[in-house]
């Protein structure tokens, strides 16, 4: 019996629509949560251009290289800063020749108030906080804490304001007690001065004043798939690369 074309339509959409699914795949990506504008928006536009679904796990970086170390099973690992990466790689755990310096960024002294006024970052800082706490994510192990903690150290700072830091989990923990005004000042990093409307920004850390901000990305080990390379090179690209800058991220990806 010969087939309708009504029903050589419907049979060849069927085959379109298995192959469709057939080819898109699931990328879990655990990245740092200073990353997490800048994700969600990239998440939106790579999920409709390749059908692929995107999987992602916001932390800080130093409890996401814990878990990926204690066998999470994560594709992609994109740290905010390479000291993490270096011990997932000395691990044995990251695809050889699939590492790449993504983003940078810089740290922030932010103040719960949208006009704080302006202030340097030197010996008037204790007297600023005054009775207040300084929010900052955890100093010995969250990249934004380090960074933080070597910039005050560097400013001959630390001393003065350690009993008065309040430490959290990762960098958007931190950020929050400001927002909330549970503290009145914390260092973040400033993409995420710029993403939060209820504090303004009261100094900028000298670059030199803390190691050299830097996200690295890599994949996995044994999870080297056609769907992880589409995702890099997505990163690579031009609307990844607006997503990145409109948080105020520098990309240095090619």
């Amino acid at each position: 019996m010969r087939s309708s074309p009504r029903r050589l339509a419907a049979a060849l959409a069927l085959l379109v629509s298995g192959a469709t699914a057939a080819s898109a795949d699931q990328i879990t990506v655990f990245a740092a949560a200073s990353l997490t504008n800048a994700l969600a928006e990239i998440e939106q536009t790579f999920e409709a251009e390749t059908g692929h679904d995107l999987s992602i796990s916001l932390a800080g970086s130093s409890a996401l290289a814990r878990q990926i170390q204690a066998g999470a099973p994560a594709d992609v690992f994109i740290s905010a800063n390479a000291d993490w990466m270096d011990r997932l790689e000395a691990d044995g755990l990251l695809e050889p020749g699939t590492r790449f310096d993504l983003l940078t960024n810089a740290i922030v002294l932010i103040a719960h108030s949208t006009d704080a006024p302006k202030a340097g970052i030197g010996p008037d800082l204790p007297a600023l906080l005054g009775d207040g706490r300084l929010a900052m994510a955890l100093v010995d192990s969250v990249p934004a804490g380090i960074y933080g903690k070597a910039a005050l150290e560097h400013l001959g700072l630390w001393d003065a304001v350690a009993p008065q830091v309040a430490q959290t989990d990762n960098v958007r923990a931190a950020l929050a007690l400001v927002a909330t005004g549970e503290a009145p000042y914390g260092i973040v990093y400033a993409t995420d001065a710029a993403a939060e409307d209820d504090v303004s920004v009261v100094a900028t850390f000298p670059a030199d004043s803390h190691p050299p901000i830097v996200y690295p990305a890599a994949e996995l080990t044994n999870r080297d798939t056609p769907a992880i390379a589409e995702f890099f090179a997505y990163l690579r690209g031009a609307e990844a690369r607006a997503a990145f800058e409109r948080q105020g991220f520098v990309v240095v990806a090619k």
